[in-house]
């Protein structure tokens, strides 16, 4: 009878064979992280060991017997390597998912941050505007429930005597479950406007006007179902953006923009810090012996050290007041500074963006008739409010400095379904404050070529002008 054990260097050398048939690399914990073995990878491992035991004549076609067991085999330790795999990746934040990603951020000091609570309530117009007027009620517009909950707006709604009531998606300002405000309890129910929210000027100029003339009118709010998702946590992949820049000391800029950008209304944060490094406006820089002199002069110790901190605030944020976002980034950061360094906390310049452009639809119901009567239909308006939503949210996640590229608006815009097409694109630059479209009436903004970016300074953040007669359907 045939000798058929086999030894370790016997494997070993299948092992080495196997390699080089098939161009694999190393597995297992290397340099470059943990690789786990593929499945074919395994199975092949395994008929080679079976032919080196049975013989070259052994059966391990796909309907062999033994072939099932080595491919079940080969299966399970596929799944130990991947099990493996997720271990190793775990330990790290650039790699870890799901509760790993968790326990590390909770190790930090950082633990997973909750979503915004999300609803809906219905506005409605009771009584005339003066002068037959649209009502125009911003994106961001704030309301409040009688136990002090904040609520913003979560698109722009316009009332008018044709459209007197729309059912308006709102959201928490702050996150937390906490906040998924119930009608049902008095306290939680969504009832009025916040009165010091500047974005509502307009609105009660209006609503003063209308008083004088002895025909007031006023805005219902109805809420009637509870708000939801505040319950929920950020997923992993904001969360781990989070995570990498969080700081591995106390005072670092790092720890002060972690800080910040946590705080409820706060879109992006920057923190600049002049003395931090290197002075490379001196007229001196590059251009001396650094053991014979100083670099630059040493700043006086009994002189304050100042940091500023740029925050660019969401739509929905109240800069000034007690309870403003100024106040609030001040209170964040108040025991992250040492002793004799001041923050300034300076509220970025917001650029009002608009876009105007043509569209070829296809495939999207729309009315019969002349072109006009086409994009004044309501289909036509749902349709453009879409697209604006669209090009808000690429608007809204860029940060400091960086310009409105018309070519991804033309992406954005692209990527709904039913536009065929996207021609005479220009973007436009309004006065500075001007976000809602009812705002923008009788004002001409500057307009770029087709196909021209919207370049910003570096202290700078866009909003998006979402003016739906600006888009026109072909």
């Amino acid at each position: 009878m045939a000798d058929t054990t086999i030894d370790t260097a016997d494997v070993l050398a299948i092992d080495d064979a196997i390699a080089q048939q098939t161009g694999a690399g190393n597995y297992g914990l290397g340099p470059g992280g943990f690789t786990p073995k593929p499945f074919a990878r395994l199975l092949a491992e395994k008929l080679a060991l079976a032919r080196a035991l049975l013989g070259e004549d052994v059966d391990l076609g796909s309907g062999s017997a033994i072939r099932k067991l080595l491919e079940v085999s080969a299966l399970e330790d596929a799944r130990t390597w991947s099990a493996l795999s997720t271990m190793y990746d775990d330990l790290f934040v650039s790699s870890a998912t799901g509760a790993a990603l968790s326990r590390i951020g909770e190790e930090l000091g950082l633990p997973r941050p909750y979503r915004n609570a999300t609803g809906t309530i219905t506005l409605t117009l009771a009584g005339p505007v003066p002068g037959g007027q649209e009502l125009d009620i911003p994106r961001g517009a704030r309301l409040l429930t009688p136990g002090g909950h904040h609520v913003a707006l979560d698109e722009p709604v316009i009332l008018s005597a044709t459209t007197p009531a729309h059912n308006a998606s709102v959201s928490a300002f702050y996150p937390g479950p906490e906040h998924n405000l119930d009608p049902s309890h008095p306290s939680e129910k969504i009832d009025h406007f916040n009165l010091e929210d500047e974005k509502l000027s307009d609105f009660l100029s209006l609503q003063e006007e209308a008083q004088a003339d002895g025909k007031p009118f006023s805005v219902k709010i109805d809420h009637k179902a509870p708000l939801t998702g505040g319950g929920l946590q950020w997923d992993d992949a904001r969360y781990r953006e989070l995570l990498l820049i969080a700081p591995r000391s106390v005072w670092t800029a790092d720890a002060l923009q972690a800080a910040v950008e946590l705080v409820p209304g706060v879109r992006r944060a920057q923190v600049r810090d002049l003395w931090g490094g290197l002075d490379i406006d001196q007229s001196i820089f590059g251009d001396f012996d650094f053991f014979e002199r100083l670099f630059a002069s040493e700043r006086d110790i009994a002189s304050p050290y100042y940091v500023t901190i740029l925050v660019a605030p969401v739509r929905a944020a109240i800069w000034t007041g007690p309870n403003g976002l100024e106040a609030a980034v001040e209170s964040a950061i108040e025991d992250l500074r040492p002793i004799g360094v001041f923050p300034r906390v300076q509220q970025s310049q917001q650029v009002s963006v608009g876009i105007e452009c043509q569209l070829t639809i296809k495939g999207v119901p729309l009315p019969a008739g002349p072109r006009t009567t086409v994009n004044a239909s309501e289909p036509a308006k749902a349709l453009k409010r879409r697209l604006l939503e669209r090009a808000r949210r690429y608007v809204d996640g860029l940060g400091f400095g960086e310009p409105v590229r018309a070519a991804e608006i033309t992406w954005a815009l692209m990527n709904e379904p039913g536009v065929e097409d996207v021609s005479e694109l220009k973007l436009l630059r309004y006065p500075p404050g001007l976000v809602g479209s009812e705002e923008t009436k009788g004002v001409v903004p500057d307009d770029f070529p087709c196909g021209s970016n919207v370049d910003l300074q570096a202290d700078q953040v866009p909003v998006l002008v979402e003016d739906v007669d600006r888009l026109w359907l072909l």
